[in-house]
């Protein structure tokens, strides 16, 4: 049963549609095929997961666009969220 979702290809975080516990398997669709993978960490539903490792410093995408930065590494099945992710703008010289 689907438990995460992914929507680019490019995305190395799914989003949780339901809570998921550590160790429980999470299954999301990406190309055509069911992947599963196992939680690290608790996830709160509609928060986000690494699904591969994210090496600190490499961007953070959902939804096919950069929402930010790991600030450290971030293993596969790990919560991804504001504890271990900088948002940065596209273009740092744009003022407010």
């Amino acid at each position: 049963m689907r438990n995460a979702m992914i929507i680019d290809s490019k995305d190395n975080v799914a989003v949780a549609i339901e809570p998921i516990r550590a160790g429980d398997t999470v299954t999301y669709p990406c190309g055509g095929k069911e992947v599963q993978l196992a939680a690290r960490q608790d996830i709160t539903i509609y928060h986000k997961l690494a699904v591969r490792d994210i090496a600190a410093g490499e961007p953070v995408v959902k939804y096919g666009e950069h929402i930010g930065v790991a600030v450290c590494d971030i293993k596969a099945g790990e919560h991804v969220h504001v504890h271990n992710v900088e948002g940065r703008r596209e273009n740092p010289e744009e003022k407010e």
